[in-house]
């Protein structure tokens, strides 16, 4: 059965640092683009970073440009983002999504981990 999950989430202050972890089974995880949303509490879930099968495509949302990094281990089946110089915004419950871009793939999602930035 496919699955993703995801960890690394937590509570840390504001300007530090913490890796997400998305780790895939039961399918072939290097035939799937990889994207990371989130959903900040009573807010809807919006893209954050996403990451082509090979990696060498990667595009981020403005708010997070400069500051997270998506990266992929396929040999590991696990996709990164590090997120660095975080801030209260970013709080959330961040999500992975996979999109097998074969003809007929699915699409699957992780159950989230939580990211919270307080002082």
């Amino acid at each position: 059965q496919a699955q993703l999950v995801e960890s690394g989430g937590g509570l840390v202050q504001p300007g530090e640092s913490l890796r997400l972890s998305c780790v895939g089974s039961g399918f072939t995880f290097s035939s799937a683009a990889v994207s990371w949303y989130r959903q900040p509490p009573g807010k809807q879930r919006d893209f954050v970073a996403s990451i082509s099968t090979t990696g060498h495509i990667i595009n981020y949302v403005d708010s997070v440009k400069g500051r997270f990094i998506i990266s992929r281990d396929n040999a590991k089946n696990t996709v990164y983002l590090q997120m660095n110089s975080l801030k209260p915004e970013d709080t959330a419950v961040y999500y992975c999504n996979a999109d097998e871009v074969v003809v007929g793939g699915y699409s699957y999602w992780g159950q989230g981990t939580q990211v919270t930035v307080s002082s």
